[in-house]
C-alpha cells in the first residue's frame, strides 16, 4: 500500500479542483491540439505534433499524480490538539538570536509552502515544533547549525 497524504481540508479541495480542472478543460484542449497537429502532415517532423504529445504526457502524469493522493489522502483536522504543535496548527515562534518573529501553518509535504506560510510537518523546524506548547524553547536542526527558537502561540 501506498504511504498516506497528509492534507488539510482546504488542500483536499485545491487537488480536488485542479484534477477536475485537468479533466475537463486541459484534456479535450490538448487531444483538439493532437487532432490539429495530425492534420499538418509526417509526424516524423512535426514540431507541433511532438509539443502537444509532451503536453499530453505531462497532464496525464499531474492527473494520476493527482488521483493518487486523493486516494490516499488523510485529511489533518485544524490545530488536533488545541494548545500543543500538532499538524493543521499554526504557530507563532521567535528566533531566539535574531527576536525574529514567524507564524506557520504545520501541514504535510504535499502543500507545504513557505509563501503561503505553510511548512511541512518533515521540515526541521516543523518536525521540531510537533509537540511543543507556547513557552517551550525549541533546537532546530537546520542546514546552518542549530537554531533556537521560543514557541510563542499555537492556534
Amino acid at each position: 500500500m501506498a504511504e498516506e497524504v497528509l492534507l488539510t481540508k482546504e488542500g483536499k479541495e485545491e487537488l480536488e479542483k485542479r484534477l477536475e480542472y485537468l479533466k475537463i478543460v486541459k484534456r479535450p484542449e490538448i487531444t483538439e491540439r493532437i487532432k490539429v497537429a495530425r492534420e499538418f502532415g509526417d509526424l516524423s517532423e512535426n514540431a507541433e505534433y511532438d509539443a502537444a504529445k509532451n503536453e499530453q504526457a505531462q497532464i496525464e502524469g499531474e492527473i494520476l499524480e493527482i488521483e493518487t493522493k486523493l486516494k490516499y489522502a488523510v485529511i489533518i483536522k485544524d490545530g488536533a490538539k488545541k494548545g500543543t504543535v500538532s499538524l493543521g496548527s499554526k504557530v507563532d515562534f521567535t528566533d531566539d538570536e535574531t527576536g525574529e518573529l514567524s507564524t506557520y501553518e504545520i501541514v504535510g509535504t504535499t502543500e507545504a509552502d513557505v509563501e503561503l506560510g505553510r511548512i511541512s510537518n518533515e521540515s526541521p523546524i516543523g518536525n521540531a515544533l510537533l509537540g511543543h506548547k507556547a513557552g517551550d524553547k525549541v533546537l532546530v536542526s537546520a542546514p546552518s547549525g542549530i537554531v533556537k527558537i521560543t514557541v510563542k502561540k499555537v492556534y
